[in-house]
């Protein structure tokens, strides 16, 4: 089964239990995945992970969203994006944790003999490159910038 066809399948049954919040998040993520489909040069069918991908920014913008709601004291606007972000991460692959993270990075840095915090911008590349969907990029930059020092 496609990732398309799972988000289908529980939008479905979204809809038979009557589950708002799940529902508003799946067709998010069905729009979503609709457009990008359509895009041009896309060409007919999105790969599980295009789709992942495309998951993962939507989740990046519900986090953002979720931060400048709660900073303007909007609980009622933040609770919606939380709902919202709580299904999107059911289906992104497990996060990585801080010192899963610093482990790699620390790694990283050593294989490419980066140890001055003025080399920040050759390894945030390599650190992305390893880390992709795994974790967070604002996480990674953080960590690494604290390893550097």
């Amino acid at each position: 089964m496609s990732f398309t066809e799972k988000i289908n399948l529980e939008i479905t049954t979204a809809m038979k239990a009557r589950n708002e919040a799940d529902l508003r998040a799946l067709r998010s993520i069905k729009a979503a995945l609709l457009l990008a489909a359509t895009s041009e040069g896309a060409g007919d069918a999105i790969t599980d992970e295009q789709a992942i991908k495309i998951v993962q920014k939507l989740a990046k913008q519900r986090k953002e969203s979720l931060d400048i709601f709660k900073q303007q004291n909007r609980e009622d606007l933040a609770a919606k994006e939380q709902e919202e972000l709580t299904v999107f991460e059911r289906y992104l692959p497990k996060q990585m944790g801080d010192d899963e993270v610093m482990v790699l990075l620390k790694e990283i840095l050593q294989a490419n003999n980066i140890s001055a915090a003025s080399d920040f911008g050759k390894a945030m590349p390599l650190a992305m490159k390893h880390l992709a969907g795994k974790a967070d990029g604002k996480k990674i930059s953080e960590l690494l910038k604290k390893a550097l020092v």
